[in-house]
């Protein structure tokens, strides 16, 4: 299964394509991770329609069975949520016409999935990161390393076993 994770933004959206044959380690490995830039030089309706092209280029290349996406309602600056809700729509709009289902992650979830706990520092989160995934180091910028996270809970939601504390009530 390939796993397609976006961290959503206007001027940088990181990406993170993983590839999943089971929950354990090893068994899910990065094929590739990177970023899709627009520049503030250009129209808004411009830079969505980069990030369109981009977004399409990205599914078509790796065919995805699944996007994560982090999810927007957790902004911290509000002046950026409406823009950065408007490419989250962009992105969601793309992935319904490749009929590639989308599921979102607040970024508590995937720290609570990723590090076994939602208030876990961002480099606690990106040293598992790069644990889980075996890479030499945490992918820069961080939009990158985001995008990592909320693909690794995509993998975990596919295979039913997320990283994540004993679930309340259920016996393991």
């Amino acid at each position: 299964m390939i796993v397609l994770g976006i961290d959503p933004g206007t001027a940088t959206i990181g990406y993170g394509v993983l590839k999943t044959s089971g929950p354990r380690k090893g068994q899910t490995r990065c094929l590739a991770y990177g970023l899709i830039e627009t520049t503030p030089d250009h129209l808004f309706p411009q830079r969505l329609e980069k990030i369109s092209r981009d977004l399409d280029d990205l599914i078509e290349k790796y065919r995805p069975e699944l996007i994560a996406i982090e999810s927007v309602f957790f902004f911290r600056n509000q002046k950026t949520l409406i823009p950065v809700s408007r490419a989250s729509g962009v992105i969601i709009l793309g992935a319904a016409k490749r009929k590639v289902p989308v599921i979102e992650f607040t970024p508590i979830q995937v720290k609570a999935r990723v590090a076994n706990y939602g208030r876990a520092e961002k480099e606690e989160v990106q040293r598992r990161i790069v644990e889980i995934l075996g890479l030499k180091s945490v992918p820069r910028p961080d939009d990158v390393a985001d995008a990592l996270g909320v693909a690794l809970c995509g993998v975990f939601s596919l295979t039913q076993k997320a990283i994540s504390p004993k679930r309340r009530g259920k016996k393991s």
